[in-house]
């Protein structure tokens, strides 16, 4: 099981937020390996609407980890009604995060997750483009504070991928994450790939993108998965 979540919008366009289909092809890199795929949405997108319960606060002084930890309890519920699913293996899923959805990811693995064997964070992060900037970031310093708070009780070795022409986290925001997280005592392996198309915080999503992060995600999976 692949349990795929999304990043983040705002204003009208989180209302409009759909749940990605299975031709696309993120889905398909797993369906063609033998993974069943769960998109789901996490509190405040998409049609049921309602308040965003994941939001991180003033861009001065974001609260990185609570709207992490909000990502993680969302993200729980998905796994376990995936993995109740009769098709599923029980505890081997493979939790995967897009940007904000990525950071959710992380700090999921900072909480208990007994059905996930696997988990995967692509371009992680949040306080991108500050208002409306790119490359700008909300305290770039407390995103990786925070990476570090999560890496104290995390329990899964992780895979992280970045692009280098991200301009949402560039390599330095990224860096610091990275260096922050196995610092704290994380395990981690993170992946920095070359630029792709005109942005690179595209690539999870972005045509011709499984080609540039499949090998990656490939060679990790099969040091977590167990054989079939």
């Amino acid at each position: 099981m692949a349990i795929i979540n999304h990043g983040a919008t705002f204003g009208a366009d989180r209302a409009a937020m759909q749940p990605q289909g299975c031709d696309t092809e993120s889905a398909r890199w797993f369906t063609d390996r033998g993974f069943l795929v769960v998109f789901p949405m996490r509190r405040g997108y998409g049609a049921t609407g309602g308040v965003l319960s994941e939001t991180s606060g003033p861009c001065e002084v974001p609260d990185y980890v609570g709207a992490g930890l909000v990502g993680a309890q969302d993200i729980d519920s998905a796994v376990r009604y995936a993995t109740a699913l009769p098709e599923a293996r029980p505890d081997q899923a493979v939790v995967v995060g897009q940007s904000v959805g990525g950071w959710a990811v992380i700090a999921y693995d900072s909480v208990p997750h007994p059905r996930v064997s696997a988990l995967i964070a692509m371009a992680p992060g949040r306080g991108g483009w500050a208002g409306g900037e790119a490359g700008k970031n909300c305290r770039p310093d407390l995103l990786a504070a925070s990476a570090a708070y999560f890496a104290a009780t995390a329990t899964t070795p992780m895979l992280w991928v970045f692009a280098a022409n991200d301009s949402y986290y560039p390599p330095e925001v990224a860096g610091a994450m990275i260096a922050a997280y196995r610092k704290a005592g994380g395990p981690l392996e993170a992946v920095q790939l070359p630029p792709f198309g005109s942005e690179g915080h595209a690539l999870f999503q972005g045509p011709g993108g499984a080609a540039i992060w499949g090998p990656a995600v490939a060679a990790y999976l099969a040091s977590r998965q167990p054989a079939s």
